[in-house]
């Protein structure tokens, strides 16, 4: 497991029974990144990932 996982695994947990749309997903994206500048490139990055996941080919 990754470290990063646990926060993965606190998400699903405390909120995994939601739904939320993309535009939701986006705002909060846009909100984390205000406060936390130093994480630009790796929000933009995931955000970039979500947005092409149709573009990859199996």
């Amino acid at each position: 497991m990754y470290f990063t996982d646990r926060g993965i695994e606190e998400l699903e947990k405390r909120r995994g029974d939601e739904d939320v749309s993309l535009a939701w997903l986006a705002e909060q994206l846009r909100t984390f990144t205000d406060l936390n500048p130093e994480f630009e490139a790796a929000i933009d990055r995931l955000a970039t990932w979500l947005a092409r996941l149709d573009d990859e080919e199996d």
